[in-house]
């Protein structure tokens, strides 16, 4: 890959003076608020005030932990100015394959990086056909949605598997088991995964690259950015990422489950939305992605504490995919206006 790095990019310098670099922030910062108004709103509404009690609170720091990681290697994606609609059916595979594998008598932590790896092959196939072969990344990943499905219906014979996490202490600790004071360990390794695509995207060229990538890749090639290289790589975190908490799920649910992953592309592409991701690509910041999973979270977690039927989340993630993609529009607007 070239050395060569796009001057100034928005968003890639943390200390660029750019309009697209404020606006960016500014979207970060309401993004933040809209996730505090939600948690005291489902506090308040909730029945004695459940939604915030410690049991609640570590129930959900542990399964938002599980969707923020995917959210956030899929905003990196988006950023590069793809999707990837693949990654429920990816998370049910690799979860197969981490299931099979133990049952195979495979060491656990083998099994663990098999499966990040079958996630990284996923994704580098899910590049390779997207940028070599020219095709948008949502057919490619529209296609592999529902052929990873298939096959880990087929592998599976659609039957569930139990996992009994606790017979790997190990493992099971370090991913899912322990807490550090009264936070799950799944969070404390979302705070560190967030800590380091952060430092890479906004502190690093790689972040340069990328951005440079989703918002003119024309204009990158021509500065010598290995744009192909850039996707790829961005595909294959994607897939290291589910592969990863794949795992992580199936400890915590003690069990494989071939319809694991349901739905789970969009909710991440809302997120990354929320958090001031534009599905064109070039513009997003991980700290609008993390707190727009963590809206996301807050929602459906909060629709239960309520006792509002499931099927309601739909509706209201669906709503809220609209709205924020107008909210978007309107920015690029002002913002083309003001150029």
């Amino acid at each position: 890959m070239s050395s060569a790095e796009p001057a100034n990019h928005p968003e890639a310098r943390p200390d660029g003076g750019s309009l697209l670099r404020s606006v960016g922030r500014m979207r970060s910062l309401n993004t933040f608020i809209i996730a505090a108004v939600l948690f005291v709103l489902f506090t308040v509404l909730s029945p004695h005030n459940y939604f915030a009690t410690f049991d609640n609170l570590v129930i959900f720091l542990s399964t938002e932990a599980e969707f923020a990681i995917i959210a956030i290697a899929v905003g990196v994606l988006m950023i590069a100015g793809e999707f990837d609609l693949s990654v429920g059916s990816v998370l049910a595979l690799c979860s197969l394959v981490f299931v099979r594998l133990l049952g195979a008598g495979v060491n656990a932590v083998l099994a663990l990086l098999v499966s990040v790896a079958a996630g990284m092959a996923v994704g580098f196939l899910n590049g390779i056909i997207t940028v070599k072969a020219q095709i948008p990344s949502f057919i490619t990943t529209l296609g592999g949605l529902l052929l990873w499905r298939g096959v880990t219906l087929f592998w599976s014979g659609g039957q569930q598997q139990g996992v009994e996490g606790e017979k790997i202490p190990g493992l099971y600790g370090v991913l899912e088991g322990a807490k550090i004071g009264f936070v799950p360990i799944p969070f404390v390794w979302l705070v560190g995964i967030t800590l380091v695509i952060l430092f890479f995207l906004h502190y690093h060229k790689i972040g340069n690259w990328v951005y440079a990538t989703g918002d003119n890749k024309l204009a990158a090639k021509a500065m010598g950015i290995n744009t192909d290289r850039i996707k790829i790589g961005s595909f294959m975190l994607v897939g290291a990422a589910v592969g990863f908490v794949s795992v992580m799920q199936t400890f915590r649910a003690s069990l494989f489950s071939a319809r694991a992953g349901d739905g789970l592309e969009l909710s991440a592409v809302a997120a990354a939305v929320i958090g001031g991701t534009a599905l064109t690509g070039g513009i997003g910041s991980i700290a609008g992605v993390f707190w727009g999973a963590m809206s996301i979270s807050l929602i459906e977690n909060g629709l239960v504490m309520l006792r509002i039927p499931y099927w309601w989340t739909f509706t209201v993630f669906g709503g809220i995919i609209i709205l924020s993609v107008i909210v978007s529009k309107l920015i690029e607007g002002r913002r083309a206006a003001r150029a």
